[in-house]
């Protein structure tokens, strides 16, 4: 028998934007419980983007960017016989906005020399044109499902 599912807390939307994934983001880039600190970083980052980009409004770019980077296939590791095979799975909605998400933190945390805003805010730009470090994960990562394609049958 299958276990219940588990119950999904509510997010709320963000105080500026009225987004929730504006409010998602701002959580996952969250740390040590410093929320208003992490709101902060997006907001003025989603500003630098409507000050360099000259947007009327940051969070189509933000969406967008979001959209470019999440992965539409990615593997994961079965093991069948004695031997771990790497089987490309179909990614859920919800995993692909929280890849995107993480992809592009890591990409701005991995930058030098600026404020964690700027950073944000220019990896959010370069994935909106199909740049940057997340957008190039993400083709990794389409790779490697490609290459394993011949195993797609172990996914059950």
């Amino acid at each position: 028998m299958r276990r219940k599912l588990k119950a999904k807390p509510v997010i709320r939307p963000d105080i500026q934007y009225k987004s929730e994934k504006v409010s998602k983001f701002a959580n996952y880039i969250m740390e040590s419980g410093k929320k208003r600190a992490a709101q902060k970083i997006v907001f003025e980052a989603l500003d630098a983007i409507k000050e360099k980009m000259q947007v009327e409004n940051p969070l189509e770019i933000f969406e967008s960017a979001l959209k470019n980077t999440g992965p539409l296939m990615e593997v994961r590791s079965r093991r069948v016989g004695g031997a771990n095979y790497q089987v490309p799975r179909e990614v859920r909605a919800e995993r692909k906005n929280f890849l995107a998400m993480k992809w592009i933190i890591e990409a701005a945390r991995g930058k030098k020399g600026q404020p964690m805003h700027l950073k944000l805010a220019e990896e959010l730009m370069l994935a909106h044109k199909n740049e940057g470090e997340a957008v190039r994960k993400r083709e990794n990562t389409h790779k490697m499902a490609e290459a394993n394609k011949a195993f797609a049958h172990f996914a059950w």
